[in-house]
């Protein structure tokens, strides 16, 4: 069997996220497999190399994924010629810096989202990238998780008939780190340091939107800082000067209206922390990250108003399952694969970077939105 290994200089996986769903599950996964196998017989394999400031959690997580390499030295990373791939999960706000830097020494690029905080600057490194002639990627993990794909078939067997709207509620509490420690980083809450929810989750909801349903055409959107403060990894605490919750409504492609809630001051009564529910002439559909559940119009039951009655009916109960025929891998290592195999085939691959640009606009004008309270056009992104 042919191997061939693809360099890959990974900067900022010591996170929670970087760590668990980029290294440990879908690159140490992939090695642990021998590679993704192509149909000539060569495998693809990744060869990483940890980059981050702190050595002792860069130490302490190459032995969790094997004993890989691991540099303080990213200028090193990104000049040494083994390395063909550079892969950015760091805070937002150093991403456009470093990624620019890794596409000045010819490397290809595949990051996390959001890829800048303003749109310029996220165009910019599109049009940097396809100037060098890298290939580049972005992360857009939700397309592939169960109840996303089971969504996505029933749109494309025309199950729901004419899509009239989509309902998204998502997030939950997060603690604010006084009596009960925080779930997510104290940078997430200020937003000099590219906090916010609407430009963490707005990347999301674009994707999920034009990819599923339609593409963005317009955005309301109303912004709120609930908590006012919360306590650091340290112990301390801080003013939060980033948007916390996100009410917003969106305007797509053919009249469908989408409606997302997104919010880390909320607590969960509902199937999944991401629930999108899609309602049609012939039907609906509730997904959750890993299951689905339909209800088509003939079984549609019909609700009657009336206050002062018990209500008789399971709303539940009338919905079914939509059964999964087949197991599915972890989202992020899905795309890693497409990516790895975009790098060494040539595969297609259309998550770029100018498509992480979209999200960034999204996330742009729903801040404007919010500032001007009012609707705001969604006009056609031209790098």
């Amino acid at each position: 069997m042919t191997t061939r290994r693809i360099g890959i200089v990974m900067n900022g996986v010591t996170g929670r996220m970087g760590a668990n769903q980029h290294l440990l599950r879908s690159i140490a996964a992939i090695r642990g497999e021998g590679g993704i196998r192509l149909d000539d017989g060569t495998a693809i394999v990744p060869e990483p190399i940890l980059v981050g400031r702190n050595p002792a959690k860069l130490e302490r997580l190459a032995a969790r994924a094997d004993g890989v390499r691991w540099t303080t030295d990213v200028d090193a990373a990104l000049a040494d010629p083994a390395y063909s791939l550079y892969f950015d999960a760091q805070t937002t706000d150093r991403r456009a810096a470093a990624v620019r830097r890794a596409i000045a020494a010819g490397k290809h690029v595949y990051c996390e989202k959001p890829t800048a905080l303003t749109t310029a600057e996220a165009l910019g490194l599109y049009t940097a990238a396809r100037q060098a002639g890298v290939k580049h990627g972005v992360v857009q993990d939700k397309l592939w998780l169960p109840g996303v794909l089971a969504l996505r078939q029933l749109t494309a067997s025309g199950f729901f008939g004419r899509i009239l709207s989509v309902r998204g509620e998502f997030g939950y509490w997060v603690f604010e780190g006084d009596t009960v420690p925080a779930q997510r980083p104290s940078w997430n809450y200020r937003a000099q340091d590219g906090g916010g929810i609407i430009t963490d989750m707005f990347a999301h909801w674009r994707y999920l939107l034009d990819e599923l349903f339609g593409e963005v055409k317009a955005v309301s959107c109303l912004g709120a800082t609930h908590m006012k403060r919360r306590m650091d990894e340290d112990g301390r605490p801080y003013e939060c000067t980033a948007d916390d919750a996100a009410y917003a409504t969106f305007e797509l492609e053919g009249g469908v209206i989408a409606q997302f809630n997104s919010s880390w001051c909320v607590r969960v009564r509902r199937d999944d922390l991401l629930t999108i529910q899609v309602d049609g002439t012939k039907g609906s559909a509730v997904a959750g990250l890993r299951n689905c559940w339909i209800q088509l119009a003939g079984a549609t039951p019909r609700p009657v108003w009336n206050p002062d009655e018990a209500v008789a009916c399971d709303y539940r109960a009338d919905w079914q399952p939509v059964l999964q025929t087949q197991a599915h891998a972890n989202a992020f290592k899905v795309q890693w694969e497409l990516f790895l195999r975009h790098v060494a085939c040539g595969d297609p691959f259309p998550w770029d970077l100018l498509a992480g640009a979209k999200g960034v606009q999204l996330a742009e004008l729903g801040r404007e939105s919010w500032r001007t309270r009012a609707w705001v056009t969604v006009p056609p992104l031209e790098p």
